[in-house]
C-alpha cells in the first residue's frame, strides 16, 4: 500500500469537507440569501480544530468570517430598510454584501484546490 495515500488521507478528508461546507454555503447564498448558511456553521466549527496546522484550518476560519461580516451587512441593510428613507441604500448594501459574500466563496473554493491558505 503506498504510505503517501494513506498519510495523505486524514488531510484530503479535511478537504473534501471544506470544499462541501464551501458549497453548502453558496447553495444558502442562492436559494436563501443566506439564511441557511448558519447549518454549514455550525460544522466550520465543530470540524475546525479536526485540520489543526493544515491549510485546510484558515478555510475554516474564512468561511466563519464570510458568515458572520454578510451577517453584519445584512442587518445593517436591514435597519436601512426599516427607516424606510433608506430602502434604496437598503438594497444597495444587501446587494453589495451578497456579491462580496459571493467572491469570497469562489476565492475559498479555488485556494482550496490549489492548496492554498486564506490569509
Amino acid at each position: 500500500m503506498n504510505q503517501n495515500l494513506v498519510l495523505d488521507s486524514p488531510l484530503q478528508s479535511a478537504k473534501n469537507l471544506a470544499w462541501w461546507l464551501y458549497i453548502a454555503h453558496a447553495a444558502s447564498l442562492i436559494f436563501s440569501l443566506g439564511a441557511f448558511s448558519f447549518i454549514p456553521l455550525i460544522i466550520n466549527y465543530v470540524k475546525r480544530a479536526d485540520s489543526a496546522n493544515t491549510f485546510v484550518y484558515s478555510h475554516h476560519g474564512w468561511q466563519i468570517r464570510s458568515f458572520w461580516w454578510y451577517l453584519v451587512w445584512m442587518t445593517l441593510g436591514g435597519i436601512f430598510f426599516m427607516t424606510f428613507i433608506g430602502i434604496p441604500v437598503a438594497f444597495l448594501i444587501w446587494t453589495v454584501a451578497w456579491l462580496w459574500k459571493l467572491y469570497r466563496l469562489i476565492k475559498g473554493i479555488v485556494d482550496l484546490n490549489d492548496n492554498k491558505a486564506m490569509p
